[in-house]
């Protein structure tokens, strides 16, 4: 195996390991001995689900998560310098997109380092590939605004992009907040605006549905404490 950065998906959900992965990640894996992790019990039951006879003892973790301090972050990077791979692992789908991982990555790229992104599955990517919206435009926000008034205008911004850009907009909540964004994009939205729900992807109880603003009323999914995404498009 080349030492590289390797830059490890995780499942998205309480999903078997074999439907969304490919047999080669599970090859590179097992070989490499320093992970950094976004959470270190998370990612301990990630890799005994991935391979049960994993020796967890035997592994070195880095915790990164927004209260590490810069700089720690490149300290976790010299088992590159000695010819040992390092695996970046974050909670739930690919690591770097929206994730601490992101910093890990831009040092390995200005030090040089080879960086590797294995396959796996992208909230982002399934739900844009599932909502009939522009898949050759599109933009991800993150969390909105926590302030009703900013959330609300940040909403009329989006919702205004996908008029003049053609852009589809995506973004995400906290899960528990998730019924009270759903009941503000119905009152700010425009009625013919189209709203798509994702959530839970990949999962055994899995919901994507897509409908436009004013057919939502009456009909809306129990999101509390479900991960989703949300994507708006004319």
């Amino acid at each position: 195996m080349e030492t590289a950065l390797y830059l490890i998906p995780v499942t998205l959900g309480d999903t078997e390991y074999a439907r969304v992965f490919p047999a080669y990640n599970r090859n590179i894996v097992v070989q490499i001995r320093h992970f950094i992790v976004e959470n270190v019990r998370s990612a301990r039951r990630f890799l005994k689900k991935m391979e049960p006879m994993i020796s967890i003892d035997d592994l070195t973790f880095y915790e990164l998560n927004k209260h590490t301090a810069p700089e720690q972050v490149s300290g976790y990077l010299k088992p590159l310098e000695q010819g040992c791979s390092v695996g970046v692992i974050s909670e739930a789908g690919c690591p770097a997109v929206a994730d601490p991982g992101a910093d890990v990555v831009a040092i390995a790229q200005r030090k040089h380092y080879k960086v590797v992104p294995l396959v796996g599955p992208s909230s982002i990517l399934l739900s844009v590939m599932a909502s009939g919206f522009n898949g050759q435009s599109f933009a991800f926000h993150g969390y909105l605004p926590i302030d009703q008034q900013e959330r609300a205008n940040t909403i009329k911004r989006l919702e205004g992009r996908i008029y003049t850009e053609c852009q589809t907009q995506l973004f995400i909540e906290t899960p528990y907040r998730n019924n009270r964004l759903v009941e503000e994009l119905i009152r700010i939205c425009r009625p013919s605006t189209k709203l798509c729900i994702a959530s839970n992807i990949t999962c055994e109880d899995e919901y994507i549905c897509t409908r436009p603003i004013k057919e939502w009323s009456g009909c809306l999914p129990d999101l509390n404490k479900k991960p989703t995404i949300f994507l708006i498009y004319k």
